[in-house]
């Protein structure tokens, strides 16, 4: 499952922004320096990108930014927490989390009056996670349990949560984006995904409703 790359040029061609766009945004941290990925080609050093997500956030980048700062998308777009407490019912209201997620949160951690934004972005991942039919309840168990222990040491860089599977049981890493990730050729990835990306969504949906 090894995420497909773009070239700069062919970035470039694709979206039709100019080379000076793209290192603006990198100097305002709304495109990650991890990002940037230097690979030896037969011409000499290119710079690539992953695919799916620069060309997500390049569009999301343009479509919000009329009237926004760089520097307010950067924050959308980092992993630092939103100041925001919310109640149960209010996370479900705004559909972040279903109600037999919260079920299956609850037999983790116990009932809350209200939410911060680290417990809210656990609930939606776990959420996600389990609509997707992608884990098991007990998987999904775990890592949450994993991110409420390690996440704070997380939000200076991109990482990744990455569900590894052989013979039929689970195990999660946590692992740093520009990293490899050697495995058992008997294992089988079953999801890879990142937790910068999850930490987006949560922050876009926040503000759609808090407009």
């Amino acid at each position: 499952m090894d995420e497909e790359l773009i070239s700069k040029k062919d970035l470039l061609d694709l979206t039709g922004i100019s080379y000076g766009q793209l290192y603006r945004w990198k100097r305002k941290n709304v495109i990650p320096e991890e990002w940037f990925i230097k690979k030896s080609t037969f011409t000499g050093q290119e710079t690539f990108f992953p695919k799916e997500r620069i060309l997500d956030r390049i569009d999301k980048i343009i479509n919000l930014k009329d009237g926004l700062s760089l520097d307010y998308l950067a924050d959308k777009f980092s992993n630092n927490p939103s100041d925001i407490i919310l109640k149960k019912e209010e996370i479900i209201k705004y559909n972040l989390a279903s109600k037999w997620t919260f079920d299956v949160y609850e037999e983790v951690f116990n009932v809350s009056l209200q939410y911060s934004f680290d417990e809210v972005l656990y609930i939606y991942i776990l959420d996600r996670l389990l609509q997707s039919g992608d884990i098991s309840v007990d998987e999904g168990k775990s890592i949450i349990s994993l991110l409420n222990k390690e996440y704070n040491k997380l939000k200076d860089k991109e990482y990744e949560i990455t569900l590894l599977r052989r013979l039929g049981v689970g195990l999660w890493i946590i692992n740093e984006y520009t990293n490899d990730i050697y495995y058992d050729e008997n294992s089988k990835v079953v999801i890879r995904h990142s937790i910068s990306k999850y930490v987006e969504e949560l922050k876009l949906k926040l503000e759609s409703h808090n407009n």
